[in-house]
């Protein structure tokens, strides 16, 4: 129990810190886009280098990492991967219009048949990069709290609490900020601290989901789908949010507080179908 509680501590600190030493690369050294430099590299690799290490010499050892994936037992959990993200945008969205906080008009002017090849484009790109997310958050976190009979709520919460001070590097500093402008109208400050609060809901889906399917590659691909709808929905203009607080509420992004919230449901029914199993 000890090692275990000591080497989540080294994990949270190697991988709250890694984008910050990897700012300060930059710093030493500037990249023309810190998109592409090499601190961004080190701010991605260090929390899924951080598993590696803690279970090749830190004592956890690899039963419990979820390489398996368990298509054949499980596939039920990789439809589910599917389906929970374009629900929960689909209903969002309806909200959000009912409400008048965001508009549709960029489907209409652009089409949805540009949407399709944004979205397949968008889920190709994240690919690689939620293999360094989801073998960290999902492959180490959330078995390893597990391990030590953490209540899955209590789990969630800290898996994401880590997860959102790991984002904070990326949004003060490698994220270009007309992006973000255009996945909310809230302030860095404010963008920043609500993270805290909506990814331990999302934290709760993606960790029942791991659980129940005792694989990886559900919640890999369920953070694949979340990034490929997300991204050209807003970045690309097909939908825009309203001034104020609606649009905050009801974006369809992952950034939207009720799309966080309807995660966080799905999460708990996820949670009780596998306390009945």
């Amino acid at each position: 129990m000890k090692i275990s509680i000591r080497n989540l501590v080294i994990f949270a600190l190697v991988s709250l810190g890694g984008g910050f030493l990897g700012m300060v690369l930059d710093r030493l050294n500037p990249p023309e886009d810190p998109m592409q430099g090499l601190g961004v590299l080190f701010w991605l690799v260090s929390p899924l280098a951080g598993n590696l290490l803690l279970r090749a010499l830190g004592g956890d050892g690899w039963q419990d990492f979820g390489l398996k994936p368990n298509f054949k037992e499980g596939w039920i959990w990789y439809l589910a991967a599917l389906l929970i993200v374009p629900l929960v945008v689909l209903i969002t969205m309806g909200l959000g219009t009912l409400f008048g906080a965001i508009s549709l008009a960029g489907f209409a002017k652009l089409g949805f048949s540009a949407f399709l090849p944004l979205v397949a484009a968008a889920f190709s790109g994240a690919m690689v990069k939620n293999i360094f997310e989801e073998f960290a958050w999902r492959g180490y976190l959330t078995p390893r709290f597990e391990a030590i009979n953490l209540h899955p709520f209590l789990n969630s919460m800290l898996t994401g609490i880590i997860w959102a001070g790991w984002h904070i590097p990326y949004y003060l500093y490698f994220l270009d900020r007309s992006v973000l402008e255009a996945h909310t109208s809230l302030n860095l400050s404010a963008f920043i601290l609500l993270a805290f609060v909506q990814l331990p809901f999302q934290a709760l889906a993606y960790g029942e989901l791991r659980l129940l399917s005792e694989s990886l590659w559900p919640v890999w691909l369920l953070h694949n789908v979340a990034n490929a709808i997300s991204l050209p929905l807003l970045s690309v203009g097909f939908v825009t949010l309203k001034p104020g607080l609606g649009g905050v509420f009801l974006s369809p992004g992952t950034e939207g507080i009720v799309h966080a919230l309807l995660m966080g449901l799905f999460g708990l029914g996820l949670y009780f179908f596998r306390k009945q199993k």
